[in-house]
C-alpha cells in the first residue's frame, strides 16, 4: 500500500472521530454522530476534487475510505467516554486531520496540474472545509474563524504554499506533517 494512500485512510479516519467528537454536549445519537464524522471526513476533499474536476470522487471510487470512516466513527462512539475525558481531545483530531490534508491536498492538486498557488488553496480546502461543514451542522462558529484562532488559519494557508515545494520526497512530507500536526495543536490548545 502507497504511502499516500495510508496516509489519506489515516487522515480520513482522524476526520471521522473528529466529526463524530463534535456531537458531543447535544442531542447525540448514533446515525448523528455517523453523519457528522462522514461529513467531516469527506467534505474537505470532495470540494477540492469538484473544483478541480477530479472525477469520481475519492471516496466514491474506493470503498476503503467508507470503511475508514466508518472505523473512525465507531472508535469515536465506543471509546466516547474515555476520549471526551481527556483534556482538548476534539482539537487533537482535528489537528491530526488538518496535518494529513494540508499536505494531500496540495499534493493531489500539483499531481492534476494546477499552480502551486491554486495547488496551495485546495491544500487549505481539503484540510479545513469538512470541519468548517461539521462545525456549521452542529450550529457552532468554525474553529478557524474565531480571532483567538487565527494563527491556525494563517498557518495552515503559509504552510501549504511554502512547505510544500520543498517536499519532494515521501520522507520530508511525513516531516511535515508532524511539524504541521505540532503547530497546530500548540495554536489551538494552548495559544
Amino acid at each position: 500500500m502507497p504511502i499516500q494512500y495510508s496516509l489519506e485512510l489515516t487522515g480520513t479516519f482522524f476526520f471521522a472521530i473528529s466529526g463524530a467528537l463534535a456531537m458531543q454536549g447535544k442531542d447525540q445519537d448514533w446515525f448523528s454522530a455517523a453523519f457528522t464524522g462522514f461529513i467531516t471526513a469527506i467534505g474537505g476533499g470532495s470540494l477540492r476534487d469538484i473544483l478541480l474536476g477530479s472525477y469520481p470522487l475519492v471516496w466514491i471510487a474506493d470503498i476503503n475510505f467508507l470503511y475508514s470512516i466508518l472505523a473512525g466513527v465507531i472508535v469515536a462512539i465506543i471509546f466516547y467516554r474515555v476520549i471526551t475525558k481527556l483534556p482538548k481531545t476534539f482539537l487533537v483530531f482535528d489537528a491530526l486531520g488538518i496535518s494529513f490534508f494540508t499536505i494531500l491536498g496540495v499534493e493531489k492538486a500539483i499531481g492534476l496540474g494546477v499552480r502551486p498557488e491554486i495547488a496551495a488553496i485546495m491544500g487549505m480546502f481539503t484540510a479545513v472545509m469538512g470541519g468548517v461543514i461539521r462545525d456549521t451542522l452542529t450550529n457552532e462558529v468554525p474553529v478557524i474563524l474565531p480571532q483567538r484562532d487565527l494563527r491556525y488559519g494563517l498557518s495552515v494557508r503559509s504552510y501549504c504554499l511554502f512547505d510544500y515545494r520543498f517536499a519532494n520526497t515521501y520522507r520530508k512530507k511525513l516531516q511535515l506533517i508532524n511539524f504541521h500536526r505540532g503547530n497546530h495543536f500548540n495554536s489551538t490548545a494552548f495559544g
